[in-house]
């Protein structure tokens, strides 16, 4: 049985699928408590569902793309069931960087967002950096910054760990200006993609099951 917070059909709003209709299955439960966490109420909120139930709703919506979110997904270890009977799908898995993603090898067609936390986040400690080394080049390293302290630390940290995957940034929302980030990255000839949040943009950005 999995623990289900929502499933709910959207477009990705940030990374590499950004602006494609994907359907979202967040799992409830995280292991951190991140200052800047827009799913709070993912940490506890949610209903048992079995794998069949939850593989039946994401047929209903027709497509074939999916993201699996939380909370953190990686913490259920009936993730892996559910990945098997998404073979044909376009899988991406939203992980916050602090459970050793080796225990989920992934086919293909199925990719990693890797979110690792920056200073700001209060959750900088949390990261497993052994994940760089298991990352594959369609893969996606997810750096959300809200301080010139943040973005210090992410230059560092590339510099130091990164070997494949995409490299996306973007703002904490409504904490600092993208610009800001924009004019970092180019001084320092960074080749990496800027981001904004979408969906807090297009809806409300307290709004659920966007």
């Amino acid at each position: 049985m999995l623990k289900i917070n929502e499933i709910f059909l959207s477009i990705q709003g940030e990374g590499i699928s950004t602006g494609y209709p994907t359907i979202f299955v967040r799992l409830t439960g995280c292991n951190l408590s991140c200052s800047y966490c827009d799913t709070v109420y993912s940490h506890h909120e949610g209903s048992l569902m079995s794998v069949e139930e939850v593989v039946s709703q994401i047929k209903t919506y027709g497509y074939k793309r999916v993201c699996l979110t939380g909370g953190e997904p990686l913490l259920q270890d009936e993730v892996r069931v559910l990945l098997s009977r998404l073979e044909d799908y376009e899988v991406n898995i939203e992980t916050n960087g602090s459970i050793d993603i080796n225990k989920f090898p992934l086919n293909p067609k199925h990719r990693y967002t890797m979110d690792i936390k920056a200073p700001s986040s209060g959750a900088s400690n949390s990261i497993f950096y052994e994940n760089f080394t298991n990352l594959r080049k369609n893969d996606e390293i997810k750096i959300v910054i809200g301080s010139r302290e943040d973005y210090l630390w992410m230059r560092e940290i590339i510099k130091k760990f990164h070997q494949l995957g995409v490299i996306t940034v973007s703002p904490v929302f409504g904490e600092i200006d993208p610009q800001k980030i924009i004019n970092w990255i180019l001084e320092d000839n960074l080749d990496l993609r800027f981001q904004l949040q979408i969906h807090k943009i297009i809806w409300n950005p307290d709004e659920r099951g966007v």
